[in-house]
């Protein structure tokens, strides 16, 4: 029978192979009571899966130089890391004692009881990347209960499958992996040669799995419900990464077609790469910034690997998160901005300050419960609120610009009395620093344009700033009053809504006229169908995820910028914006 699935397009590009289903774990797991002389022998089992869990993740990462690509080993030695982490955290290991010790849980009932404690705390976070992180714990609790019950890797190429012939083709077909949740270790046991695409219920588009899948290139659809329990073994399986869609046993004429769709989208890929090394310089003559945003130093190699010009946004607060309120001192944040700023080899690297807040505490004792946490004490406001944590941020990111061009970005600015205070407590940062002799460098000095209030005071901004990077993630969400993340209101998030389009413009327009540097670094700025308005619009900064930069390049190299200015000014003061967007 054919019938399709719906998700999330995470990594784009067509997969079509035979199906592999991975079982999950946590299903019929064991629910008894211990006895008391029976706990020591649960909490031993309890160590000693997680210790070869530990070793078997450590492996795996010494064998990556061999199971991915230069780009995907960089992402994927980060994210098992974060596993080997979330491994060792505290609240995991001592609340799984509790239940253990105190409630005589067995070991399998007692690590899946706090999982679903921590799981609770995820959910109420509004940030969608911070919530997906609640599938690493999933993921590290699975592999744990595996090694409990003795079993092996569910990812393995079943015999029948890895032989497996198409409908009227002779070739051997691919696999295709469909699970409830896919953690990176179990990706990567997975040979890359049949190992075509996959589907998960679960997960985003900042879930780690999708980040994974983007950087080995790999199609694949998340978010797809109940995928795991639709498709069976062995079906085939058409995996439609554009658009979103899984076909299960598509007819002939289908599956004919999507094989086209394949071959096209291969010889796309090629003549991407093709374009690589070519400056992005429209028809016209307007040379257009490319630049890459990336969470950790490591993501310098992949945005290098597809020329980008510099680092348009360095998220920090990914160093900050999950460390039980330990926060990372001066030395430690030095050392990962210095490595970012060396890694790009003399380019620019813009770093933003740390954005934490109200729906992203740094622990439970911070947790900041507001009934609108969005609309709380985050981002700049949360680190004026803590000077002693702002300055240690401001001193390490003044040490790593000793090392080369960096641009320092202030988040979610709305007022004069924040600018001011900003400046400041920059001043004072280099005092500090001075008076230890220590060595830092120039930076220029700029603010995330991401709160309409920001958007209508652009003039006052400039005044203080020496460049302007509009976070339109952001900037939708605070103009339209929608939570993107809260399902029953998520088919209202419009970027392509006027009012949201007039900030946009006249942020753009106000830079231009000031001669002051203005980027765009949210969603939109990697979104092709977005590139021509945001060139007409005037902008010639973007800043996006890695994969994002060539097939933008693609559209910036086929722009005349003359022709879509007066496109633009049409398209902004429509009451249909989306109307003329094919024109």
């Amino acid at each position: 029978m054919t019938f399709s699935v719906h998700g999330q397009a995470v990594s784009r590009g067509i997969a079509i192979g035979r199906a592999v289903l991975v079982a999950s774990s946590r299903l019929d797991v064991a629910h008894y009571f211990i006895t008391e002389d029976q706990v020591p022998g649960e909490l031993q089992r309890l160590r000693q899966a997680r210790d070869a869990v530990v070793a078997e993740i450590e492996q795996i990462q010494r064998d990556l130089q061999e199971a991915a690509s230069m780009e995907a080993q960089h992402e994927l030695s980060a994210l098992l890391d974060v596993h080997l982490m979330l491994l060792q955290d505290e609240q995991l290991q001592e609340g799984v004692k509790h239940w253990v010790q105190d409630r005589h849980y067995n070991a399998e009932w007692a690590l899946t009881s706090q999982l679903e404690h921590i799981a609770k705390q995820f959910d109420e976070m509004q940030d969608p990347y911070l919530r997906e992180r609640k599938a690493d714990v999933e993921q590290v609790v699975e592999r744990v209960l595996r090694c409990l019950r003795g079993a092996a890797s569910p990812v393995a190429a079943p015999a029948s499958s890895a032989t497996a012939h198409g409908p009227g083709s002779g070739d051997e077909a691919p696999l295709v992996l469909i699970a409830h949740d896919l953690s990176p270790a179990d990706m990567l046991q997975f040979k890359q040669s049949i190992f075509a695409g996959f589907v998960t219920d679960v997960g985003g588009k900042t879930s780690h799995t999708a980040i994974v899948a983007r950087s080995m290139d790999i199609p694949a659809v998340v978010g797809a419900r109940n995928a795991s329990h639709l498709v069976q073994q062995d079906d085939w399986v058409v995996i439609d990464g554009d658009a979103g869609v899984v076909i299960v046993n598509p007819p002939p004429m289908v599956l004919a077609e999507y094989g086209f769709k394949q071959r096209q989208g291969e010889v796309e890929r090629e003549r991407l790469s093709r374009i690589k090394n070519t400056p992005a310089v429209t028809l016209d003559g307007e040379r257009v910034e490319l630049l890459a945003n990336i969470e950790q130093p490591a993501d310098t190699v992949p945005a290098l690997s597809v020329s980008a010009v510099g680092v348009g946004l360095f998220r920090t607060e990914f160093l900050f998160m999950g460390r039980d309120g330990k926060l990372p001192d001066e030395e430690e944040q030095y050392e990962a901005y210095r490595a970012a700023v060396e890694g790009m080899h003399g380019l620019p690297v813009t770093i933003r300050t740390v954005d934490i807040g109200a729906d992203k505490p740094l622990d439970r004792a911070t947790r900041d419960d507001h009934l609108n946490p969005a609309l709380g004490r985050r981002a700049i406001r949360w680190s004026l609120s803590e000077p002693a944590m702002f300055l240690t941020q401001l001193r390490a990111i003044l040490r790593a610009a000793a090392h080369g061009k960096v641009n320092l970005l202030i988040p979610m600015l709305a007022h004069a009395s924040e600018i001011h205070q900003v400046k400041v407590l920059l001043a004072r940062a280099r005092e500090q620093l001075d008076a230890r002799a220590a060595v830092y460098g120039p930076i220029r000095l700029g603010a995330m344009i991401e709160v309409p209030a920001a958007a209508l005071a652009v003039r006052m901004f400039l005044k203080h700033f020496d460049f302007l990077s509009i976070g339109t993630n952001d900037l939708i969400q605070y103009t339209l009053a929608i939570d993107r993340v809260d399902e029953t209101v998520a088919h209202l998030y419009d970027p392509l809504h006027p009012a949201v389009l007039q900030l946009l413009a006249r942020t753009i327009a106000e830079c231009r006229a000031q001669g002051k540097s203005v980027s765009v670094c949210g969603e939109m700025a990697g979104d092709v169908t977005m590139t021509r308005l945001l060139l007409g619009l005037g902008l010639r900064s973007f800043s996006m995820h890695p994969t994002q930069i060539l097939p933008v390049k693609q559209q910036i190299l086929r722009a005349d910028t003359r022709k879509l200015r007066a496109w633009a000014q049409e398209v902004i003061a429509s009451d249909d914006p989306a109307a003329l967007m094919t024109d």
